[in-house]
């Protein structure tokens, strides 16, 4: 797949994911947003809590689980930090990192706080 195939089977991704998301209770607030240490593909709303999500397409969950790496995790982290700095609790936010694996035919496995667990 090329660049601009991968591209755009990304931005599909995320919106299956999205859609998930709101579908579960959890509007989507910002999609793609970028601080200084990095992007976050999605951050949902839970009430008063912030759900930031990190989106992987692969042509099966397993495979697609494999493709977060330690370093984007931590880029992830630096980018959340930077978006609590604008909320009202600021760093005491409740917050959660999700990952949202989508495969080839467009269903969505939502693995909550899965940073511990990857």
């Amino acid at each position: 797949m090329n660049g601009s195939m991968r591209y755009h089977a990304g931005l599909a991704a995320e919106e299956i994911a999205g859609r998930s998301y709101a579908g579960r209770g959890m509007p989507i607030a910002r999609k793609r947003w970028r601080g200084v240490s990095g992007e976050i593909d999605l951050i949902a709303r839970r009430g008063d809590a912030v759900v930031f999500v990190e989106v992987k397409k692969s042509r099966s969950f397993a495979t697609a689980a494999q493709r977060v790496s330690r370093r984007q995790m931590q880029r992830i982290y630096g980018a959340a930090s930077e978006f609590l700095a604008g909320e009202p609790n600021g760093q005491d936010t409740d917050v959660r990192f999700d990952v949202a694996l989508v495969n080839d035919v467009g269903e969505v496995q939502i693995i909550e706080n899965a940073f511990g667990h990857i």
